[in-house]
């Protein structure tokens, strides 16, 4: 019996207390989200709103920036081609003589070519005011001076084929040959030049001659 009463006092039983005390288990950590995670940059990156494109401002700049050519510009940019356009003809001697036609065509220039030559030292004369005056004059505007430089460069470049028959000095023959089909080239050239460079100058647009425009560029 006396081990009975032991056993049962040493047993544990609710109480009233107890039963009446809710249980709550333990609570969660709270959740925390890392603001460097790639994930939530990118969420953050798609869901801002995009910058306005610049295309429209940059198309608006060009349009405003826009100035025609004033026409005296054009005028002495067209009389500045003349240059090389006039010692150049004396290279279509020969094509003058295989097709006439092309001759008459030519044919009303002729007097004021005459006219020109008939001037002393017209050419260089010519030559040093278009190169000092005007392609060196810091006053004057780019579309100006380029044109002028263009000019004064290829009208240089048709000495040196004289310089070439002068060394060489080509007599009959294959030499003969080779020189009248160079001659032929360089007149072709030199009124291509001349046509397409005017025409741009009167539209107001900077003609760009193949090697001659680099040469040009360079010495502004």
């Amino acid at each position: 019996m006396a081990t009975t009463a032991s056993l049962l006092r040493f047993t544990h039983y609710p109480t009233s207390q107890t039963l009446k005390k809710p249980y709550f288990p333990s609570p969660l950590p709270p959740l925390r989200f890392n603001t460097s995670n790639p994930l939530t940059s990118l969420i953050h990156t798609t869901t801002s709103k995009p910058p306005p494109p610049s295309c429209h401002r940059k198309s608006t700049t060009i349009s405003s920036s826009y100035t025609a050519v004033p026409a005296a510009e054009r005028l002495i940019t067209a009389v500045a081609y003349c240059l090389p356009f006039f010692n150049g003809i004396q290279y279509g001697r020969y094509l003058f003589v295989q097709y006439p036609n092309l001759g008459a065509l030519f044919e009303p220039i002729f007097p004021l070519l005459s006219l020109y030559r008939s001037v002393p030292y017209a050419s260089f004369v010519a030559f040093f005011g278009l190169y000092i005056g005007v392609a060196r004059n810091a006053s004057l505007s780019r579309f100006v001076r380029f044109n002028t430089m263009q000019a004064v460069v290829l009208d240089v470049l048709l000495v040196l084929p004289l310089l070439v028959q002068r060394v060489f000095n080509p007599g009959k023959g294959l030499g003969f040959k080779l020189m009248m089909m160079g001659y032929n080239f360089i007149f072709v050239f030199i009124v291509i030049c001349f046509l397409y460079s005017v025409g741009f100058s009167i539209l107001g647009k900077t003609p760009y001659l193949p090697l001659v425009g680099v040469a040009a560029d360079r010495q502004l």
